[in-house]
C-alpha cells in the first residue's frame, strides 16, 4: 500500500459540542484499496470523525477540509456522501426487522419500472449482492429472522447496492461470534483484492492487527500517529501505548482471590424458548458460586448462557419448567425480578442502551432505579440521599462525567457501563450477574472494569461473567463452566483454562470436570 494513491484525506478537522471539544485539530489519510483502522478509547473521537466524514454531521457544523479522490468536498447529509461512494455501517444496525432481506437492502433506493417499485429486479439484484458478501438466505426472510451475524452482512450488501468506494464499519464485530466474526474479517480482505477501501473502528486489537494496513490512533479528540502495521512491526502491546499514552504491563489488575464457600446453587434447571414451546433453551443445568469467586461462562453465541441468567434472575426469560435455586444453603424461589433483587441478585444486561438504561435519564436518577425502597421514607423519595448516592458512585467508579445531572445518552460507552454498575451495586446484592460486561469498550476502561468486578469479589460477593472473549474470560475467572446448546458442558480451573479447552467444551455435549 506504500505506492498508492491518497483516496482520502482529513485535514485538521475539529468539531465541538456545547462545552465539549470532541476533536482537535484531527489529521487522518486513507490510501486506495487499503483496510485503515481507527483505535482509540471511548470518547476519543473516533466515531465522531466519521460522522463528520459521512455528513451526519455536515459541512458547516465543523472545521477542516475533506479531501476526497483528490477534491475537496462539503457533504451536507449523509444521501451526499453515500452518492459520492461512502458508506457508513454504524455498530447500531439500521435495519427493519419486520421488513425482508430485499426490502432493506434497498430501502429508499428501490430499482422503479415506469414510476413503480420494481420489486422482481430488486430481488434478482438482491441475490446478486447477497453472494458478493457470503449470504445464502432466501432474499424474502425477514431481517428479525436471522442473527446478528447475517444482518452485518445484508448492511454491507446495502452498501454495495449505493456503489460503494469507501465502506466505514463501525465496531462491526462487536456482537459477532468468533466464527461470524472470522467471515466478516476475511470479507473485508476480498474486498480489498477488489480495490475497495475499508476504515475500520474496533475495540478488538487482535482483529485490527491482523488485518490492517495502516492504523491511526485517537486519544482525547487528537491524532496521536499513524502506524504502518507492516513497516513498524505493529502488535497489540504497540497499539494500547499508542491509545492510553502507557505500558499497560497487564491487561487485568493483579488480584489474588479469597474464595469462601458456596453460597449459591441451580440444581437440574430446564427453561423452554418463550414462544416455541417444544424448544427447550436450558436443559437440566447445575452451577454453583462461592463468596469472594468470579466464575465465567463461556459458549458461542446462541448457546443459552443469557437464557441461562436471565431465567434465574426472577424467571425473566422463557417458560420455567423445573429447577431449584439455594442460596445459603436454603432453597429460594425467584418467580419475579423484584423476588431476585430481594434476595440479593443483580443482572447487568449485555445490551445497555435498550435494557440497562434508560437514555432519556440522568446519571442520578439511574444510579438509584432498580432500588428505591432504600432512599424512600414514608411514601416520599429522598432527593438528597439520591444526589449522595449516584455522586458517592460517579467517584468510586470514576465515571467520567461533570456532574451526575449529566444524561447517561452524553457518556461514552465504558462510563454508561459503569452507570450501569452503580445501579446495580446500589442494591448491594451478594451475586452480581454481569452478561458481556466489557462489550464495545475500550482497552483502558476494560481495566477499570476488571479492577471493580475484583473489587466487589473480594468484598465477598459472588461475580458470574458471561463473555464472548475468551482471554478476558481466562484472565479474569477463577473457575469456567462451558455452555453448548443450552447445557453446561464443562467446568474448568483458571489453571486448567486456555483458548483450546474452552473452545473444545463450547463445541460438544461431552462433559469435562474440574480433576
Amino acid at each position: 500500500m506504500t505506492n498508492a494513491p491518497i483516496l482520502l484525506e482529513m485535514r485538521s478537522i475539529t468539531k465541538e459540542f456545547p462545552g465539549v471539544k470532541a476533536l482537535s485539530d484531527v489529521n487522518l489519510v486513507v490510501k486506495a484499496g487499503e483496510i485503515h483502522a481507527i483505535c482509540g478509547e471511548n470518547g476519543a473521537g473516533k466515531s465522531t470523525l466519521m460522522k463528520v466524514l459521512s455528513g451526519v454531521y455536515p459541512y458547516g457544523t465543523y472545521a477542516g477540509d475533506i479531501i476526497y479522490q483528490g477534491e475537496v468536498v462539503r457533504y451536507s447529509d449523509i444521501r451526499q456522501s453515500e452518492r459520492a461512494g461512502i458508506v457508513i455501517i454504524h455498530q447500531e444496525l439500521a435495519l427493519i426487522p419486520d421488513m425482508s432481506i430485499t426490502e432493506n437492502i434497498f430501502l429508499g433506493n428501490e430499482p422503479r419500472k415506469r414510476g413503480a417499485i420494481d420489486w422482481t429486479a430488486a430481488q434478482r439484484q438482491a441475490l446478486d449482492l447477497m453472494a458478493r458478501v457470503g449470504l445464502t438466505e432466501d432474499p424474502d426472510t425477514l431481517i428479525k429472522d436471522i442473527g446478528v451475524g447475517k444482518q452485518q452482512l445484508v448492511e454491507i450488501a446495502k452498501a454495495f447496492a449505493k456503489d460503494v468506494k469507501l465502506l466505514i464499519l463501525d465496531e462491526p464485530t462487536a456482537a459477532l461470534n468468533e466464527a461470524d466474526s472470522q467471515h466478516l474479517l476475511d470479507l473485508l480482505r476480498g474486498f480489498r483484492e477488489r480495490g475497495i477501501t475499508s476504515i475500520m473502528i474496533s475495540h478488538k486489537l487482535n482483529e485490527i492487527e491482523a488485518i490492517s494496513d495502516s492504523i491511526t490512533i485517537l486519544r482525547d479528540g487528537k491524532t496521536v500517529e499513524t502506524l504502518d502495521v507492516k513497516g513498524d512491526g505493529v502488535d497489540e502491546d504497540r497499539i494500547v501505548r499508542g491509545m492510553v499514552g502507557r505500558e499497560l504491563s497487564s491487561r487485568f489488575p493483579d488480584h489474588t482471590p479469597n474464595i469462601g464457600e458456596v453460597f449459591f446453587e441451580v440444581r437440574n434447571w430446564n427453561v423452554r424458548h418463550p414462544i416455541s414451546a417444544e424448544r427447550q433453551v436450558c436443559k437440566n443445568e447445575s452451577f454453583t458460586v462461592r463468596r469472594g469467586e468470579i466464575v465465567g461462562f463461556a459458549g458461542l453465541m446462541g448457546a443459552g448462557r443469557t437464557e441461562l441468567a436471565m431465567s434465574v434472575f426472577g424467571r425473566s426469560y422463557g417458560a420455567f419448567e423445573s429447577g431449584q435455586i439455594f442460596k445459603d444453603g436454603k432453597e429460594i424461589k425467584l418467580k419475579s425480578v423484584a423476588d431476585a433483587i430481594h434476595h440479593g441478585l443483580a443482572y447487568v444486561s449485555e445490551d445497555r442502551k435498550a435494557i440497562g438504561l434508560n437514555l432519556l435519564d440522568d446519571i442520578k436518577t439511574s444510579t438509584v432505579a432498580a432500588k428505591l425502597s432504600k432512599i424512600t421514607h414514608h411514601g416520599v423519595l429522598d432527593e438528597a440521599e439520591e444526589y449522595q448516592a449516584a455522586e458517592s458512585y460517579r467517584k468510586e467508579l470514576r465515571t467520567k462525567a461533570p456532574t451526575v445531572h449529566e444524561g447517561v445518552s452524553k457518556l461514552s460507552g465504558g462510563n454508561q457501563q459503569k452507570v450501569v454498575l452503580a445501579k446495580w451495586m446500589f442494591t448491594d446484592p451478594d451475586l452480581l450477574i454481569l452478561d458481556e460486561p466489557t462489550r464495545g469498550i475500550d482497552v483502558g476502561a476494560k481495566y477499570e472494569i476488571y479492577g471493580i468486578i475484583q473489587r466487589l469479589a473480594e468484598q465477598g460477593k459472588g461475580v458470574i461473567v458471561i463473555s464472548s472473549e475468551l482471554p478476558e474470560l481466562i484472565g479474569l475467572c477463577d473457575r469456567i463452566y462451558t455452555v453448548f446448546e443450552g447445557q453446561i458442558t464443562g467446568e474448568l480451573s483458571r489453571e486448567q483454562a486456555n483458548p483450546e479447552t474452552l473452545m473444545k467444551q463450547m463445541t460438544s455435549t461431552k462433559k469435562m470436570q474440574i480433576r
